[in-house]
């Protein structure tokens, strides 16, 4: 290997060892603050069992000092000069305290401010994912309010969706006791063609039974809870209804939810799973109990930050 390609193959490694420090500085910043804060009150406790020595130096030279104006005639000993000296003892003893101390403030310091430069990063990191969000929730909302203008609505949920026709066999006994057999057109939805913030409800989650009513009865009263909660408090974040289904939350979670306003309605103003979605023929198993699990479909209203 020349002598080129090895210095290309470190500062490529450097390169990378930089940009991975840089992507977990947070993490770090704040993991060195906690330290830091827990070293720096040992620190302290330590300098406390030192500093009893310069108190009580300080005490024997004050105690000295006011032996001298009570024992001394005025004219060798004025309390001028008592005043001279005790400033002298505090300025002394001061200085020794500080000292003492200065380790143990400075690494505070520094801890406390690794704290805040990680939350202040952080907090960048928010804005600009807050406003990538916003850049492609805009583009996408004006490229469906096109498609309604020119198509309508049915059509814009027919392309959202992927909903497709579906044709059924569907056999019954008519009056004459006879068998017959007719078919029946549905309308499905492409289960494939749900929002990124769709999860499954399965045996994967720790709500999850092997009772279909049970899972219908929890999901229903999770989004009746949701709902009011919606109400109660004017918004509420996707990883808040994750967090009542059991479902781990996301980094989209905690920008998108919902809005509550009934005089000015941003989105749907309710909370709704997709469990009554007529176009999904997994959903219409579930609800009627043929199936125990169900892929949820959160209609959220979008960047709520935005919103309000």
């Amino acid at each position: 290997m020349s002598k080129k390609d090895i210095i290309s193959k470190v500062t490529g490694t450097i390169h990378k060892i930089g940009f991975s420090l840089k992507k977990h500085s947070p993490e770090i910043l704040v993991a060195a603050g906690v330290v830091g804060v827990v070293a720096s009150a040992v620190v302290a406790c330590k300098a406390t069992t030192k500093a009893s020595t310069i108190l009580d130096d300080a005490k024997e030279k004050m105690d000295k000092i006011h032996e001298c104006v009570e024992t001394k005639p005025e004219n060798e000993y004025t309390k001028e000069d008592a005043k001279k000296d005790t400033t002298i003892v505090y300025v002394q003893t001061g200085v020794k305290l500080a000292k003492l101390y200065a380790p143990a403030i400075i690494l505070g310091a520094l801890s406390i401010t690794g704290i805040i430069a990680s939350n202040n990063i952080l907090r960048k990191r928010n804005v600009a994912l807050a406003a990538a969000y916003t850049a492609v929730d805009t583009s996408f909302k004006q490229y469906r309010s096109r498609v309604v203008e020119r198509f309508g609505e049915e059509i814009d949920k027919e392309l959202r969706h992927n909903i497709k026709a579906k044709t059924f066999e569907e056999t019954f006994i008519d009056e004459n006791g006879e068998v017959v057999t007719t078919e029946k057109t549905v309308n499905i939805a492409d289960p494939n063609a749900c929002s990124d913030y769709a999860r499954f409800f399965d045996e994967t989650n720790p709500n999850w039974e092997k009772d279909s009513e049970y899972n219908l009865m929890f999901l229903r009263s999770q989004q009746a809870y949701a709902n009011d909660k919606l109400r109660a408090q004017g918004y509420l974040y996707l990883n808040d209804v994750y967090d009542i289904l059991g479902i781990p939350r996301s980094k989209a979670g905690q920008i998108v939810g919902w809005v509550y306003d009934p005089d000015n309605p941003v989105g749907d103003n309710y909370v709704d799973f997709g469990i009554y979605d007529t176009n999904r023929e997994k959903a219409r198993d579930f609800v009627n109990g043929y199936e125990r699990s169900i892929l949820l479909d959160f209609n959220v209203d979008g960047n709520i930050l935005d919103l309000m």
